[in-house]
């Protein structure tokens, strides 16, 4: 796990134990630095303080010491984590999940949860690199859309963000045979992907309905195609496409992730990225940078 994602962890700990947020400057103003020494060198940690009142300073020294063996763990853990690699061949395809402009344009209906991530990963320019690997190295390209059809909201229960998708009228289009109103809308692909998507190295399947792949064809066109390898990538990072790779292995595909052609919504107290980036470690064969993989056909 990188610095950064350590210390998000270590902020959502601080906030728990303290009942404070950083906005009033808690873990940059008293220990953000000390946490930076100790992810670098466990060994050497220097706790500085700056809190006048003696009971914080005891409980803040309390919660260090247990940061401080946290930390060490990680390390430990870490480095017992094997990376079995993933080698790109003819049985290799590039699956993307909901390139649409419901996740990736500004005028999305989840911008404002979601569009940070988006803009830090640059995930929209990485996508589109990925489709231009796969078309100057002959790689096919699956999309995995997702569309709700007026049917889908006659459901008698949903999951948390199932509620909130159909609330917010994501991904929403009239039905299989009806494309009224769809262009440009929020279940459109994001104009820029158009041009490939409508190339023939890219195969549309069926939507998908929550977050994985088990109700479309994914698999089955993958394996009709004779591929046996995926590198995913796509939105949303800890939802669709940790789905997706989770389903893929138990089918038995060999699987990596590009985890910043992904991106994860960002509220108060969760960041789904955190979350999408220790289980694409945990899960996938491998774990690629944009400029990992591009790198691969230099």
């Amino acid at each position: 796990m990188n610095i950064s994602a350590k210390i998000a962890q270590i902020q959502l700990f601080t906030e728990a134990t303290f009942g404070l947020n950083n906005n009033l400057g808690l873990l940059d103003g008293i220990f953000h630095n000390s946490i930076k020494m100790s992810l670098h060198n466990p060994s050497k940690i220097k706790i500085i303080f700056n809190v006048k009142s003696r009971k914080m300073k005891s409980k803040i020294t309390k919660t260090l010491l247990m940061l401080m063996v946290l930390i060490g763990s990680s390390y430990k853990l870490s480095a017992q984590i094997p990376d079995p690699g993933f080698k790109v061949d003819k049985t290799t395809a590039i699956v993307i999940t909901d390139p649409q402009n419901d996740f990736l344009s500004p005028k999305g209906v989840t911008w404002g949860v979601i569009g940070e991530s988006v803009i830090k990963n640059k995930t929209v320019e990485n996508l589109e690199t990925l489709f231009k690997i796969a078309e100057s190295n002959g790689i096919k390209v699956f999309i995995s859309p997702h569309y709700y059809y007026e049917h889908d909201h006659k459901w008698h229960f949903e999951g948390a963000l199932e509620k909130l998708m159909h609330d917010i009228g994501m991904f929403d289009r009239g039905d299989q045979l009806n494309k009224e109103g769809f262009e440009g809308s929020g279940a459109d692909w994001l104009p820029r992907y158009k041009k490939y998507i409508e190339k023939d190295f890219v195969t549309v399947v069926g939507p998908h309905k929550v977050y994985g792949p088990e109700q479309n064809d994914l698999s089955l066109q993958l394996r009709k195609q004779k591929i046996d390898k995926v590198v995913l990538a796509g939105m949303s990072g800890n939802l669709c496409v940790e789905s997706h790779l989770r389903e893929l292995l138990e089918d038995g595909f060999e699987v990596a992730v590009v985890k910043d052609a992904t991106a994860s919504a960002v509220a108060p107290g969760f960041d789904g990225n955190i979350a999408a980036e220790i289980n694409y470690r945990f899960v996938a064969s491998h774990v690629y940078t944009t400029k990992e993989f591009e790198s691969l056909f230099k």
